[in-house]
């Protein structure tokens, strides 16, 4: 297969503007995100049922890895690696096994060119957070 760019830079610019829209102060979870990606993509996709708190800045991160997860399906789904983007409450238990599964199932080739692209998409949020970043939050980040 050869190189594909999967549009995976407009994927990321929208994701952070979005993000942004939401609630600026939500867009430190993108360099949170870039790191996470070397767990595997099940505690990736995990990452947003911790958030989903009661405080409505953690429901706003939550909302932001919930966005990226769902993009990045929609980009696997042009290679044809099926990912589950269901919705589900932290609560869940069984719903949360379920995708878990369904994730360690898929074969091992499915599952590198999966990481290799949700890094590359992690790598232009993180590029595209940068450039975003309003006033104070852009200023702590230079230093």
């Amino acid at each position: 297969m050869a190189w594909q760019s999967y549009e995976l830079d407009r994927v990321a610019q929208k994701l952070v503007l979005s993000a942004r829209e939401r609630d600026p102060k939500s867009l430190n979870q993108s360099h949170k995100m870039r790191m996470s990606v070397a767990y595997g993509l099940e505690r990736f996709w995990g990452e947003h049922l911790r958030l989903q708190g009661k405080k409505l800045e953690d429901q706003n991160k939550s909302k932001y890895w919930k966005a990226t997860w769902d993009a990045f399906c929609d980009v696997m789904e042009n290679v044809d690696i099926t990912l589950p983007k269901d919705a589900v409450a932290a609560e869940d238990t069984k719903k949360i096994q379920d995708i878990s599964t369904r994730l360690w199932a898929l074969p091992v080739e499915d599952q590198r060119v999966a990481i290799a692209v949700l890094t590359q998409l992690c790598d232009c949020i993180v590029w595209w957070t940068q450039r975003y970043k309003i006033g104070r939050l852009a200023d702590e980040s230079d230093s």
